[in-house]
């Protein structure tokens, strides 16, 4: 029955005449989770002779989606969908531990509890719109972040809560991992639609990186050169581009040096336990990048460095060890993130703000500005696009474009540094080890014929591994200083001019 002021009520939903003429249905669908405000289902209905048959249709309709939403198809919750869809889903081991961080995170403590049928569009859009606004969904309550849990004094590093958005990206990023969630569940029949199409999320964030310009590559170049194993790390990643993974993983087979030619085929991460894996490149294939000459002299005079510790621990060379390591045997590959907080520290000591990616950044970027083409480009970076299908066929990484890509790139690098002289400050923990011993021989203190300290002493007096304590002995010994014999303690040699 029309009630004087022009709406039809009636007892699950109403239909209201707007002062267009159109009808607006409005149905009432619960408390939303996330606000905690009344949640409700609307649709306009435009003005027309058939508009009040419409409008009751789309009632009904709203009607059984909130019907639906009430008794799904089953009860389980997005947690438990969650853990059934990591159970089944093929993902890479890395992109796996990803997703598992963002949702234990972000939206099992939010969601995790909510009923997969009552997930809808708006729900998901006001989780993403708390998430931009705080990641630790505070509400806008002011509190006391504790650093411990339970009852404890305070301390400074007890601190009053500071809201930190969640960055768009992240946000997309767990937008498009609950889709292929949700996307799932209706393939299984647990609910019909799958929320997350109807929702949207955060906008692109819009590209912007930041390469080092060339005076701060020269800079950085430089810095590195005090140790000329780093420096040769930072001098091929800056050359071609390769990440930070196909860095740790490479070994000396993948180098051709004769041919001018760095084939990167594996990639070093850190698996849940904080073990170092390896597994393919980030787009399953390898890729072969061409080397220009100055990159080729860097890396034949890195092998040799590799060589002479190879000769002074009396061990033979392995095509399998590591190109870049921190033992002096070259057993064992860097942790990528050693990588990133290495070169970190480099960087803050120069003042300069930028991350071991920006490298690949500013391989690109000085490539493209000298105008080689972009499937080229996107070829020796591997990205996946650009001509992805082309760039798997093996004779294309040696066209003459990388070729020319290869030299135009080196003509772009500032000088190389030569290697440090011996009496240049130690920078790496092993160098300092070395200056300690040589300042001893050099005063007196050690007499020629004197046993050094064990090895495993001088790790435990500096704090540092065994590796790294064989390593200064090995430098000392090259220079000269110091007699080392299998089986026995160094010695300082008998006449100890480097």
């Amino acid at each position: 029955m029309a009630a004087s002021n022009g709406r039809t009520k009636r007892q699950r939903g109403e239909i209201e005449t707007l002062p267009s003429g159109s009808l607006r249905v409005k149905v009432y669908a619960g408390v939303d989770p996330i606000s905690g405000k009344r949640h409700y289902l609307t649709e306009v209905i435009p003005a027309g002779r058939t508009a009040t048959k419409e409008a009751e249709k789309a009632r009904t309709r709203l009607l059984a989606q909130v019907d639906e939403r009430r008794n799904p198809r089953t009860r389980a919750t997005l947690d438990q969908l969650l853990d059934r869809w990591l159970e089944v889903a093929d993902i890479e081991a890395t992109t796996r531990m990803g997703y598992v961080n963002k949702l234990n995170k972000h939206v099992r403590p939010v969601l995790g509890k909510l009923p997969v049928g009552r997930l809808d569009a708006e729900t998901l859009e006001s989780f993403y719109a708390s998430l931009r606004r705080c990641r630790d969904w505070c509400g806008g309550k002011a509190y006391v972040k504790h650093r411990v849990e339970g009852e404890h004094t305070c301390t400074a590093k007890c601190r009053p809560h500071v809201c930190k958005p969640l960055s768009a990206s992240s946000v997309r990023q767990i937008h498009w991992i609950l889709s292929g969630a949700l996307s799932r569940a209706v393939r299984w029949r647990w609910i019909a639609v799958n929320p997350a199409s109807q929702a949207e999320p955060p906008a692109p964030p819009h590209p912007d990186p930041q390469p080092p310009n060339p005076a701060d590559a020269a800079r950085i170049i430089n810095e590195a050169w005090r140790d000329p194993d780093w420096g040769a790390l930072v001098w091929l990643a800056m050359t071609t581009g390769a990440r930070r993974g196909e860095l740790c993983a490479l070994r000396w087979h993948h180098l051709d040096l004769a041919a001018g030619v760095l084939t990167l085929r594996r990639s070093s991460y850190l698996d849940e336990d904080g073990a170092l894996r390896e597994k393919n490149t980030k787009t399953h294939q390898q890729r072969r990048v061409a080397l220009d000459p100055e990159t080729i002299e860097v890396l034949r005079e890195l092998h040799g460095r590799y060589l002479d510790r190879l000769a002074q621990l009396d061990a033979d060379a392995d095509p399998a060890d590591y190109v870049f390591s921190p033992e002096p045997d070259n057993s064992r590959g860097y942790r990528p993130d050693t990588i990133t907080q290495r070169y970190g520290r480099l960087a803050a000591r120069l003042g300069i703000t930028s991350h071991i990616h920006a490298l690949r950044h500013y391989s690109a970027t000085e490539l493209i500005n000298a105008g080689v083409d972009v499937r080229t480009v996107a070829g020796r970076l591997g990205h996946g696009g650009g001509g992805t299908t082309t760039l798997r066929v093996y004779a294309a990484w040696l066209s003459e474009s990388d070729q020319r890509a290869a030299g135009t790139l080196a003509a772009r690098m500032p000088p190389r540094p030569a290697a440090p002289t011996q009496r240049s400050v130690a920078s790496s923990p092993y160098q300092k080890i070395a200056a300690d011993l040589r300042e001893q021989i050099t005063a007196g203190r050690l007499r020629p014929g004197d046993q050094l300290p064990a090895v495993a002493e001088l790790a435990s007096a500096h704090g540092v591994s065994v590796g790294t304590a064989h390593r200064a002995v090995a430098l000392l010994t090259a220079e000269g200083l110091v007699n080392v014999i299998r089986g026995r303690r160094a010695t300082v040699a008998d006449h100890p001019h480097p």
